[in-house]
C-alpha cells in the first residue's frame, strides 16, 4: 500500500493506517503487527517513517514495543468518539469479533431538481458506497453521500481508508450528528451484497451530519444485518 506526500506527513498516515486495523481487528489485541521491515516493504517508505508512526501509537497507548519481542497491541479502543459511549464495530472488536471495510465505489453524482437530494447538496455530490464485513460475512452496507466538489477524475484517484479521516483531509470538520432508525425492507443491491433472502426486514439507519453552522455536509443509509448480529448501544451516564 502506497502513501501519498501531498497528504501530509507519511508517518502521521501510516499511523492512522495501522489504528484503522488495530480498532477494526485486522491486528487483534495481545498480538504483535507486522514487523517494521515488513511495513516498511508495504507502504514502501523509509525505517524513520515507520518508526515515527509506531511511536506515536505507543504514546497513544495502543501500542507496546519491547526490544527482542516485537510491538504489540495492547488497546483498541478509541479515546476519541463521537459520545461518550463507544462505538458499535469497537464493541464487537472487543468482544472478539473482527471487522473488515471494503469500499465497493466511489463516484460524482449530478443531482436533478427532482431528487431529494438536491436539496441537501444541490447539483452534484460524491457517493461512496461501502460494505462491512463481520467475521468476514457481509454485515452492514453504507451508502454515503457527500458535498465534496471533485471532478470525475479526481474521483478515480480516491483511496478511503477511514471516512470521517477522508473528510478530515478535505477539509470538511462534522460537528454533529443525527440519526434515524427504522426496520425496512432491504433494497434489491443491498439483499445482493448482504446475501439476504428477498423482501428481508433489516435495520435501517439514516445519518446527516452537519458542519457548526447547522449545513448538512453528508447523508447516508445504512442497512445493518441484525440476523447476524444486533445493533448495541451503550451509555457510560445513567439515562434521563
Amino acid at each position: 500500500m502506497n502513501v501519498n506526500r501531498k497528504k501530509g506527513p507519511m508517518y502521521l498516515q501510516i499511523k492512522e493506517i495501522l489504528k484503522d486495523r488495530i480498532l477494526h481487528g485486522v491486528y487483534a489485541i495481545h498480538t504483535n503487527i507486522p514487523s517494521e521491515p515488513q511495513l516498511e516493504e508495504e507502504f514502501n517508505v523509509s525505517k524513520i517513517t515507520v518508526r515515527n508512526a509506531i511511536k506515536e501509537l505507543v504514546q497513544e497507548g495502543y501500542l507496546e514495543k519491547k526490544s527482542g519481542k516485537g510491538t504489540k497491541v495492547i488497546a483498541n479502543v478509541s479515546t476519541a468518539k463521537l459520545s461518550k459511549g463507544k462505538r458499535f464495530t469497537e464493541l464487537l472488536v472487543e468482544e472478539g469479533h473482527h471487522i473488515t471495510k471494503k469500499v465497493l465505489s466511489i463516484k460524482r453524482l449530478e443531482l436533478s431538481p427532482e431528487s431529494e437530494l438536491y436539496s441537501l447538496f444541490g447539483e452534484h455530490c460524491i457517493q461512496i458506497e461501502r460494505l462491512y464485513l463481520l467475521d468476514n460475512e457481509p454485515y452492514i452496507h453504507f451508502t454515503h453521500y457527500i458535498l465534496l466538489d471533485l471532478t470525475e477524475d479526481e474521483v478515480e484517484d480516491v483511496r478511503i481508508g477511514s471516512l470521517y479521516r477522508f473528510l478530515e483531509e478535505q477539509n470538511i470538520r462534522l460537528e454533529s450528528f443525527r440519526d434515524e432508525f427504522a426496520v425496512s425492507n432491504a433494497p434489491s443491491h443491498v439483499i445482493e451484497r448482504l446475501h439476504l433472502e428477498k423482501e428481508t426486514a433489516v435495520l435501517k439507519r439514516i445519518r446527516r451530519s452537519s458542519d457548526d453552522e447547522g449545513n448538512i455536509l453528508e447523508y447516508s443509509e445504512g442497512y445493518y444485518n441484525t440476523g447476524k448480529q444486533n445493533y448495541i448501544v451503550t451509555y457510560n451516564d445513567s439515562i434521563q
